[in-house]
């Protein structure tokens, strides 16, 4: 079973955009499925096997949650934050404004979906393997 501080210090290594493939992978090794990452605070639910779920701190103030969403907004925050033009905090507000309520990785598929306050799927992210 996994704990948060294992995910804790795999997040401090592995935490990033250019190594979240990485940071996926090694979730999936302690036992982690999928996890729920929620905009409105920064707070994540990891679950594993056996219904085993732990959750962390928010990362951030409280945001508010559009009542609409925008895919298109969404992904020109996307577009910015991995262009380095935006703090994780910045991107966090921008996705909220888009209508994001949370975003899902899948550590056995390594995709990222992005959900609005109704769960309507806005996008699916795969991530690229190792080179």
């Amino acid at each position: 079973m996994f704990t948060i501080e294992q995910i804790n210090d795999l997040h401090d290594r592995f935490g990033t955009a250019q190594t979240l493939g990485q940071y996926l992978r090694s979730l999936g090794a302690i036992g982690v499925e999928r996890f729920d990452s929620f905009i409105v605070d920064g707070h994540s639910e990891f679950f594993g096997k056996s219904s085993h779920t732990v959750a962390s701190a928010p990362a951030h103030e409280h945001l508010t949650i559009a009542e609409t969403s925008s895919r298109e907004s969404l992904v020109e925050h996307l577009r910015l934050h991995s262009e380095g033009r935006t703090s994780y905090v910045e991107m966090s507000k921008g996705l909220a404004d888009s209508g994001v309520e949370k975003w899902t990785f899948d550590t056995n598929m390594l995709t990222i979906a992005y959900y609005d306050r109704a769960g309507n799927e806005l996008l699916v992210e795969e991530i690229p393997p190792p080179r």
